[in-house]
C-alpha cells in the first residue's frame, strides 16, 4: 500500500465538559479517507482495536449483549473483535469468547450480522492462546507452554486471585496439534461472518512466549536461536494463510514495548525483523504493531521491512483517554508510515468514536477500569453518544 503523508472538550458520563476544543481538520486528514485493505474497501482508517471484555457466556460463546456492543461502535473503518481462543486449553481468564465449537461460531454470527445491520465495515477476529497465561480454575486443564516458566504474578479466576501453576511443556506433538487449532479456528471465523483473522503474538501469551528468550527455554528447533524461536509464530500464520487464503490474514506483535505477562523481548532488535524476514511475502492482510512509536528505530525498521499494510496503536496515556480521543498520536504515526490506526479504550468509551475525532467533539472518559471486565451493560453498552449528551 502506498504511504502518504496527511497534508476537544472531553466530558464525563453526567455529560459535564472540561478541558480545550479540538480544531476541526477533517478536511485534511487521511483518517477519515476510506481506504482498502486487501480485497476489503474500509469507509476509514480507523480500526477498532480487539479489546477484551469478559461478556462472553462461561463456555465461551458470544452473547446478545456482546452483538449490541459491537454494533453500537460499526462506524470504525474494520472492527478487530476480541480475543478468542482456538482451543480449551488456551483459554486465558473467566468468561473470555472462543472459537472452537459450534455454539462459538453460531454466538460469533450473531455479533457481525448485527454490525452489518447497523451498516459496519468488515471484521476480523482476532485469535489468541493464552499459553502459561491460564488456570485449572478456569479452563480445567493445566497450562501448556514453550517452557515449564510459570506466570509471575497471580491469576483472575472463577473464584478469585490464584497463585498461577507452572506449565506443561509443549511436546512436538502439543504443537503441531496447535498450529491446526488455529487454522481451524480460522475457518469457523470465516463460517461466523468474519471478512478474515488476526493472529495474537503479542502481549505475553502463547506465541509471544515462543518468541521471548525469557518464557522459551527449549533445546529442541523451537528454542535457543532466533531462527528457532520465530518458527512457532511462522507454522502458525502459514497454516491460518493456507486454510483462509493470507489476504485474510492479519499478525499482531508488541515488538520490545511491553513486559505484560511477564514477558520479555531482550533481543527484540534482532527478532522481529527476523520473523517479518520469513513473512513479508506471504502476502497477508496486514502487521499490527501494539504501542507503536515512531520515535523508535526499531518502528522504523519494521515499517521499511514490512511491504503491506501496516496497522499502529499509538502510545496513549494508561489511566485515561487524552482529551482528544487519541487523534494527535493517531495522525502523527499515520504521518510515519501507518497505513490505519486502531485505537482500543477511545473505541471502548466511545461508541462514535470516528464521528467525534472527525468533529473535534467531546470524548467520553473511561469511568472505572474495574467495569470493564465485570460483564453486564454498565461500562459497556451504556456509554452515551453524542446525541445523547446534547439531550
Amino acid at each position: 500500500m502506498t504511504h502518504l503523508t496527511p497534508g476537544g472538550l472531553e466530558s464525563d458520563i453526567s455529560g459535564k465538559f472540561y478541558g480545550t476544543r479540538m480544531t476541526n481538520t477533517a478536511t485534511t486528514s487521511r483518517l477519515f479517507t476510506p481506504t482498502r485493505l486487501g480485497p476489503l474497501d474500509l469507509p476509514n482508517r480507523l480500526v477498532m482495536a480487539p479489546l477484551t471484555r469478559n461478556r462472553a457466556a462461561a463456555d465461551g460463546s458470544p452473547t446478545p449483549l456482546m452483538a449490541e456492543y459491537y454494533a453500537q461502535r460499526a462506524s470504525a473503518g474494520l472492527i478487530i473483535a476480541e480475543a478468542s481462543t482456538p482451543n480449551a486449553v488456551g483459554q486465558t481468564y473467566p468468561n473470555i469468547t472462543a472459537i472452537h465449537t459450534d455454539a462459538h461460531v453460531a454466538g460469533w454470527r450473531q455479533v457481525t450480522k448485527a454490525v452489518a445491520a447497523a451498516g459496519g465495515g468488515p471484521m476480523f477476529l482476532q485469535i489468541q492462546h493464552g499459553g502459561r497465561v491460564g488456570h485449572p480454575d478456569t479452563s480445567g486443564l493445566t497450562p501448556v507452554a514453550p517452557s515449564p516458566v510459570p506466570l509471575p504474578e497471580t491469576i483472575h479466576t472463577p473464584t478469585g486471585r490464584r497463585p498461577s501453576v507452572t506449565p506443561r511443556e509443549m511436546t512436538p506433538d502439543d504443537i503441531r496439534t496447535t498450529v491446526g487449532d488455529f487454522a481451524d479456528a480460522a475457518r469457523r471465523a470465516l463460517d461466523a461472518g468474519f471478512a478474515g483473522v488476526e493472529v495474537h503474538s503479542a502481549n505475553g501469551h502463547l506465541l509471544h512466549q515462543f518468541l521471548a528468550p525469557n518464557t522459551n527455554r527449549r533445546g529442541d528447533a523451537y528454542g535457543g536461536s532466533v531462527e528457532n524461536r520465530v518458527r512457532f509464530v511462522v507454522e502458525v500464520v502459514e497454516a491460518v494463510a493456507e486454510a483462509i487464503g493470507p489476504e485474510r490474514v492479519g499478525l499482531r506483535v508488541s515488538p520490545g514495548t511491553t513486559t505484560v505477562n511477564g514477558i520479555a523481548d531482550t533481543d527484540a532488535d534482532v527478532l522481529y525483523p527476523a520473523l517479518l524476514a520469513r513473512l513479508a511475502d506471504k502476502g497477508l492482510a496486514y502487521l499490527h504493531i501494539v504501542f507503536a512509536d515512531p520515535d523508535q528505530p526499531l518502528f522504523q525498521r519494521l515499517r521499511a521491512d514490512w511491504p503491506g499494510t501496516l496497522i499502529g496503536n499509538p502510545v496513549l496515556p494508561k489511566e485515561q483517554i487524552p482529551a482528544d480521543g487519541g487523534r494527535q498520536a493517531a495522525e502523527r504515526l499515520l504521518a510515519s508510515g501507518a497505513d490505519l490506526i486502531a485505537l482500543g479504550r477511545p473505541f471502548l468509551a466511545n461508541p462514535d468514536l470516528v464521528e467525534r475525532l472527525r468533529t473535534g467533539a467531546p470524548v467520553n472518559p473511561v469511568r472505572d477500569r474495574y467495569m470493564m471486565y465485570v460483564g453486564g451493560p454498565t461500562g459497556y453498552t451504556d456509554y452515551p453518544t453524542l446525541d445523547k449528551v446534547v439531550a
